[in-house]
């Protein structure tokens, strides 16, 4: 008797929308504790390819419901901005 497990299109696009967290989490890792000039370059090339990939499959997740996000209402927009606004080089 076989037993055959397979993942739902949601449960796919799921995996692999983790998976591009954790790559992009990891290559940005890279890139920081790089000393060699052509390697960080070539790692941000794949880190804003990888950025890319991610945020196509948002979309598909966005557009079937799989992934439900709501607008920031404006005073939480501009909590977020004079939190961050000291920080600004």
């Amino acid at each position: 008797m076989t037993t055959q497990n397979t993942m739902s299109e949601q449960e796919i696009l799921t995996d692999l929308l983790t998976s591009e967290k954790h790559i992009t989490s990891t290559v940005n890792t890279f890139i920081t504790e790089s000393t060699c000039a052509n390697l960080r370059q070539n790692l941000k090339d794949i880190l804003t390819e990888e950025h890319s990939i991610h945020e196509n499959l948002y979309n598909i997740m966005n557009q079937k419901g799989w992934y439900p996000t709501s607008d920031a209402e404006a005073q939480e927009v501009q909590k977020a901005k004079d939190k961050f606004n000291p920080l600004q080089v």
